[in-house]
């Protein structure tokens, strides 16, 4: 293969890249960097392959066994070491490359899973989806395991070439969009023997951060209420509702919120009602998500949550019990490595998107009613302190892993800014030129800083006394989920299976086409809709 010199390789490497960081500016790093690019670009061709089979694959949370078989296979061909079913998840897996004895542990991680209802045709900038109803990549969890793979390649052909001894990782975020993974992958000791994690998800912008982000911890939990059936005309009186329990915990609740910080956040599903009107139902179940920003607030919502439950059991002359799916502790991102990390971003820098790449994303903006509708982004963002007062927002489960091993999250531009998130047009560019041009970008910025963490011993020891000085040295990790609580590997295999067998006719094939749009016969970009056909708002 031929490999070609990216302007990259060119630029002057300046000292400053943060205290910690500072020892890495030497010139064999600097060549290794400058290395690291051209293999990932020699890779671009495998990065696409990857992402777009894994949107074509569109699985939901804890039933990304297509993703999972796609992945391991691809790395076992590469001499990665595979470990399957891991922590209790079917889909979960470990893979070890080793050079050496010794020598630091870096693991790197994305999540795999779709969002339901989300399924959509790439490149088509309105709603069309290729299997009506089924789940879709509607967040771009496809593209990170992309971003890992070609990464750990480029770094392993340089650890061989020059003799670096080390071992990497990689993992997946099974079922991120319940949040109920990776906690279960701490439980089970994953990262247990590891120096540093970096995490990568999609994002619009090239981007790191430190310290405590915007967003919230929470604990996912299941309430199901037991009762008495009876015929709902006939004898209504001989039953005991257990939906009556569901909704009288729901009321419950939803008075509460008044009485809560305003930066809780909390939602809540009614997952089984019962079966049909004419039969009192004698088992139904209601499922919560409940958010705070530390510790000490999710485990306060969670009581509170528990104690209305069973008030309305008592209410309702039922029964309640309670499973945790999944959890997620509050983030917490390490400095030394993130200051390493943004060097790399900034000298990597954004795609250069093109004029129909940048037409096409202020269309989709427009199609949304996006309030801002200026494309793709072209400034990178600023590496800032974190807020002094956070503020609420989502939740990740990489924040177990934070408050395990010293940690950060690196975002790649992969998606359009300023769409609304979990929804049909976030997959809209994530099986396009936009979302490979963002997983290359991120790759060459994972491989640079796998690089620095591999060679350079005081960064290692930087990002340590940060964790265990600055961020563990008043709170300590405070997991949620105990020694026998396990994964509830069930869910959504129900849905899969009825949209499985449709969209299995819709898997890629790189044999025979050279992406994903060439398959579908989609012409990039798409900025006109032909006359007579219906958006599907």
């Amino acid at each position: 293969m031929i490999r070609k010199r990216s302007a990259i390789c060119a630029i002057a490497w300046v000292l400053g890249f943060g205290t910690a960081a500072a020892a890495v500016a030497s010139p064999p790093v600097n060549t290794l960097k400058s290395q690291s690019v051209v293999e990932v670009e020699a890779r671009m061709k495998l990065a696409q392959e990857i992402n777009d089979s894994l949107f074509s694959f569109s699985e939901l949370a804890f039933q990304e066994y297509e993703t999972a078989k796609y992945l391991t296979e691809a790395l076992e061909k590469e001499g990665f070491t595979v470990q399957r079913g891991v922590a209790g998840l079917p889909t979960g897996w470990v893979a070890r490359w080793t050079n050496g004895t010794g020598g630091p542990v870096i693991a790197l991680g994305s999540d795999i899973d779709g969002i339901p209802k989300a399924n959509q045709k790439p490149g088509i900038p309105w709603r069309e989806p290729l299997v009506a109803g089924a789940p879709g990549h509607g967040e771009g969890h496809n593209s990170g395991q992309a971003v890992n793979i070609v990464a750990a390649l480029a770094v392993r052909d340089l650890m061989k070439r020059h003799n670096i001894a080390g071992t990497l990782l990689l993992w997946p975020g099974v079922a991120e969009e319940l949040v109920a993974g990776k906690a279960f992958m701490v439980r089970e000791g994953v990262f247990k023997d590891v120096d540093a994690v970096l995490f990568t998800h999609v994002g619009n912008n090239l981007e790191t951060a430190w310290g405590q982000p915007l967003g919230t911890g929470l604990v996912s939990v299941e309430y199901t209420f037991n009762g008495e059936s009876a015929h709902s005309a006939a004898a209504p009186w001989r039953g005991r509702s257990a939906l009556d329990a569901v909704e009288l915990m729901n009321m419950g609740w939803n008075m509460r919120r008044e009485h809560l910080r305003p930066e809780q956040r909390s939602h809540y599903v009614i997952s089984d009602g019962g079966d049909q009107p004419n039969v009192v139902p004698s088992v139904a179940s209601v499922w919560y998500f409940f958010r705070e920003q530390d510790f000490k607030g999710i485990q306060k919502s969670f009581d509170i949550g528990n104690s209305i439950s069973e008030a309305a059991a008592k209410m309702t002359d039922t029964t309640v019990t309670r499973r945790i799916i999944g959890t997620a502790a509050p983030r917490h991102f390490n400095r030394p490595i993130a200051e390493a990390a943004y060097a790399n971003i900034k000298a990597v820098g954004l795609p250069k998107w093109t004029d129909g790449e940048q037409a096409f994303a202020k269309l989709v903006q427009k199609n949304v009613q996006a309030e801002k509708q200026e494309g793709l982004a072209v400034d990178l963002k600023k590496f800032e302190p974190p807020l002094a007062e956070p503020k609420s927002g989502g939740s990740d489960d990489i924040g177990d892993v934070s408050w395990t091993v010293p940690t950060i999250t690196i975002n790649y531009p992969s998606n359009i800014p300023e769409l609304p998130g979990h929804h049909w047009s976030n997959a809209i560019a994530m099986a396009t030129p936009i979302a490979h041009k963002g997983v290359v970008a991120g790759a060459k910025v994972v491989a640079m800083t796998t690089l620095d963490l591999l060679t350079n011993a005081k960064l290692r020891q930087a990002a340590r006394d940060y964790f265990t000085n600055v961020q563990t040295k008043t709170q300590k990790y405070l997991p949620m989920i105990g020694p026998n609580d396990k994964p509830a590997i069930e869910i959504n295999a129900e849905i899969m299976a009825r949209y499985k067998p449709e969209l299995s006719k819709y898997y890629y094939d790189p044999v025979r086409y050279p992406t994903y749009l060439d398959q579908l016969g989609i012409q990039f970009p798409v900025l006109e809709k032909p006359t007579g056909t219906d958006d599907g708002k």
